[in-house]
Order: structure tokens, then C-alpha cells, then sequence
């Protein structure tokens, strides 16, 4: 083939290795501008055929070095994009090609020996480098496909995340049209409770009230006797204290009468103060039930309490009915010990209970029944698995069955309108179940008698 065939026949594989280049590499995206220079890559060739034809160079290896320079065209392109993963495949597949023409070209101008002596080495290395380029040129073009398969997906994957995205968008737009229905009637809802709950703290503050006031009723009976003996001791100390006196004027003074007098004295003044201290006690009782309770557990002596509510519920009926009378019966467990509990809300309980088994033995005693005497018992012991339990009995008129199990309910009572609010039994249910963590129960029969049961934890 003459140098002319040569020469264009490079010139239309490199234009051919151009158009491959820019389709597989997607050149006009990724190097724009090197894609602009490649639609000149025929102009080299052509100009050293051009210098060929003027200088009369009749070189055989014209082409061959044209084809040096589109390898070396490659191999830039290829380094410039080595990110691309079948790019650098690519530049893999032409290096060995690019080295034999490198050597191809030199040896020659060194050593026309050379290439013969090696020429079966040269075409093997030749044959190994179209092997090696067309390789991975398989290669690349299967990472290609897996990349554009991976471009597809990642298509699909945003396509399918701006559909979620759009219909999020309109769940969204849903969601804050129903959350703005719901917020106004939560809002109506929560005026609606705060209404229930502003009547629900009168209603049970009325409770509470009516509970002070049987409480005062006792206290104001029951405070009565301590006063009275302050008052009559208080004279008599004073008498005592006159007479002393006159004793030490007298010119003959009697020493034993004198000591007498002081022992005397010193009894009264002893007597006052524990009438004092009772007295203040029951004023004490008084401002603790009265008081908000802090909630705070403390050692409570549980007899003591139960027996000191029991006889202020008792005088608070008879202030309210002189006529009315009861046996009251205690049976205490005098090794009770203390209990760990909130005494002014268990006073509240007990007093609730004490309250109401007096009303039941007052309510059958109208009825004039023959023999009846009506008999509030309480009664205090220690559970076998270390528990306290409380129990009041009354012998009154019992619970019907048909309402027994609405007793505990809020605003649920039993006596006729206007003598009870239906909250004492709800407050004291929930102060000793939730409260101390204890139970309340009831045991009763109609027409015989009731009994509630307080349960506390040891």
C-alpha cells in the first residue's frame, strides 16, 4: 500500500476512534471542549502528508506516527476523565498498545537490527496487545452497561421518590387540614374541662366543707370538757394561791399546811396543763383537716387516730341531735404500732365512714324498731401478710345489693337530696387506692348493718 492509502486510512480511523470515543465516553457532556478539538483530529495527519509531499519525505512510518499522536489524543482524554470507571479501563486496554507503538517507532531509528532479530517477539507482543485492547474493551463496555443500569435505577429510584414526595406532600396538606379540625375541638374539648373541672373543685371543696363542718361540730363539743377543766382548775389554783398567801402573813406559819397548799398547786398547775394539751391537740386536729394535705407519709399512730375521729364524729351528730345516742365500740390492736401514711387524708377517710355509719344507725332508729340500739364499731389488726386492715361496722340500714357497686362512684349516694353531695366515699376510695396504695371495700346487708374495710400496706 502506497503512503498515500497509509495516510488517509489513518485519518479515518482516527476519525472513527473519535465518534467511538465521544458515544462511549459521552464526550459532549462530560469534556465539551476536548469534544470541540476532536472534530479536528484529521488535520495532523493530513498536514504531515502535506509536509511529506513538500520536503519529498518518503517515509513509510508517516502513519505509523500518526497514530502514535491519536493514541497520545486517547490516553489524554482517558487521564482526564479517570473518575469514570470504563474510562479507566479504557486507559488500561491502550497502554500496552501505546508502548509497543512507542517502540515500534524508535527501534527503528536506533537499530534496523533490532527489529529483525526480534521480529517474531514484536508480533507476538503486537498480538497480545489487539488481545489485551479488544479485552477490555469488552470489559469497559460491560461496566458501561452497568453503570447505565445503575443510571436507569437511580432514575426510577428518583422518579419513584418525587412521586412518594408529591404524595407526601398532599398526605401533608391533608394531615394539617385534619389537624386543624382536631385542634379546634380539642380546644372545645379542653374549655369543656376546664368547666367540669372548675365544677368538679367546687363540688368537691363543698365536700370537703360539709366534712369541716361535722369535724367542727365535734371539736366544738368535744373541746368543751378540756376548757372547763382549765377553767375550774384555774379557780381553784387561784383559791390555793390566796390561802398560801394569807398562810404566810400569820405570824405563827404552819410549814405542813403550807406544803400542803403547794402540792396541791403543783397538781392543778399539772392538771390544767394536760387539759391545755388536750386542748390544743383537738385544735390541732381541727387546722390539719382543715389544711390542704402535703401528701408527705409520715409514722401515724392509727388507733389513736381512729379513736380520736370517732368521737369527733360522734359529738359533730349529737351537736346537730341532742336526742340522738350510740354505743361506740373500739377494739383496737394494741400492737398496731405506727403506720406510714398521710394522716390528714386518712382522718378525712375515717371521718367519712364514722359520718355515714352514724346516719345509718340514726336513719333505723327512726323507724322505732323494737329493741334496737344502734352500735358504730371500730376495730384495727394486723393482716397475716403484715398489712394493716381498719374495719367500721354500724348496725344500720345496710346498702341495697342493686346500688352496692355504684357506692364508689363520684356524685353516687344514697341519701335523699340535699343531705349529701355523692363524693365523701369517691375521695376516700381514691385516697386510699391511689393514694397510699391500700384498698377499700364493703361488706354489707340490708336492713342489718355495713361494714367498710380499710387495707394499708405495712
Amino acid at each position: 500500500m502506497d503512503l498515500n492509502a497509509d495516510v488517509l486510512l489513518s485519518v479515518v480511523v482516527a476519525l472513527f476512534i473519535a465518534r467511538g470515543l465521544r458515544r462511549f465516553l459521552d464526550l459532549p457532556t462530560r469534556l465539551p471542549r476536548i469534544n470541540r478539538l476532536l472534530n479536528w483530529i484529521w488535520a495532523p495527519g493530513l498536514a504531515l502528508f502535506v509536509v511529506a509531499r513538500a520536503v519529498h519525505w518518503k517515509s513509510d512510518q508517516l502513519d505509523e506516527l500518526y497514530m502514535l499522536f491519536v493514541l497520545g489524543v486517547v490516553t489524554v482524554i482517558l487521564s482526564n476523565l479517570r473518575h469514570y470507571r470504563p474510562a479507566r479501563t479504557l486507559l488500561l486496554a491502550v497502554a500496552p498498545f501505546v508502548l509497543y507503538s512507542v517502540l515500534e517507532l524508535l527501534l527503528p531509528a536506533l537499530s534496523s537490527s533490532i527489529l529483525e532479530e526480534y521480529d517474531d517477539t514484536f508480533e507476538n507482543s503486537k498480538g497480545f496487545a489487539f488481545i489485551w485492547l479488544f479485552t477490555f474493551l469488552l470489559i469497559a463496555r460491560s461496566q458501561k452497561k452497568q453503570l447505565e443500569k445503575e443510571r436507569l435505577e437511580r432514575e426510577e429510584e428518583e422518579k419513584a421518590r418525587q412521586l412518594i414526595a408529591a404524595h407526601n406532600q398532599e398526605l401533608e396538606r391533608l394531615v394539617a387540614e385534619r389537624t386543624a379540625t382536631l385542634t379546634q375541638q380539642a380546644e372545645e374539648l379542653r374549655e369543656a374541662l376546664t368547666e367540669l373541672k372548675t365544677t368538679q373543685a367546687q363540688l368537691i371543696q363543698a365536700e370537703k366543707m360539709a366534712s369541716l363542718g361535722e369535724l367542727t361540730a365535734g371539736i366544738a363539743h368535744e373541746i368543751q370538757n378540756p376548757l372547763n377543766f382549765v377553767t375550774n382548775f384555774s379557780d381553784v389554783s387561784a383559791e390555793l394561791i390566796t390561802e398560801l398567801e394569807e398562810e404566810q402573813q400569820r405570824p405563827t406559819r404552819d410549814p405542813e399546811l403550807e406544803a400542803e397548799l403547794l402540792v396541791d398547786l403543783k397538781q392543778n398547775l399539772l392538771k390544767i396543763t394536760h387539759h391545755g394539751q388536750r386542748a390544743a391537740s383537738i385544735v390541732r386536729g381541727m387546722l390539719e383537716h382543715s389544711r390542704a394535705s402535703t401528701g408527705e407519709r409520715q409514722a401515724t399512730n392509727l388507733n389513736g387516730l381512729a379513736d380520736e375521729y370517732l368521737r369527733l364524729a360522734y359529738h359533730g351528730l349529737r351537736a346537730k341531735d341532742k336526742s340522738f345516742n350510740a354505743t361506740l365500740v373500739t377494739n383496737f390492736d394494741p400492737n398496731l404500732g405506727t403506720v406510714e401514711a398521710v394522716s390528714q387524708d386518712v382522718g378525712r377517710v375515717l371521718l367519712n365512714l364514722f359520718t355515714n355509719a352514724f346516719y345509718a344507725v340514726q336513719k333505723r332508729k327512726e323507724l322505732n324498731q323494737p329493741g334496737y340500739s344502734p352500735i358504730v364499731t371500730v376495730s384495727t389488726r394486723h393482716l397475716p401478710n403484715g398489712d394493716v386492715e381498719v374495719q367500721v361496722r354500724d348496725n344500720g340500714m345496710g346498702i341495697p345489693r342493686a346500688v352496692v357497686d355504684k357506692i364508689f362512684q363520684p356524685f353516687f349516694t344514697t341519701k335523699p337530696t340535699g343531705e349529701g353531695t355523692g363524693l365523701g366515699l369517691s375521695l376516700s376510695y381514691d385516697i386510699i387506692t391511689k393514694g397510699h396504695g391500700g384498698t377499700l371495700t364493703v361488706e354489707t346487708t340490708e336492713g342489718s348493718g355495713t361494714t367498710f374495710i380499710i387495707t394499708l400496706p405495712a
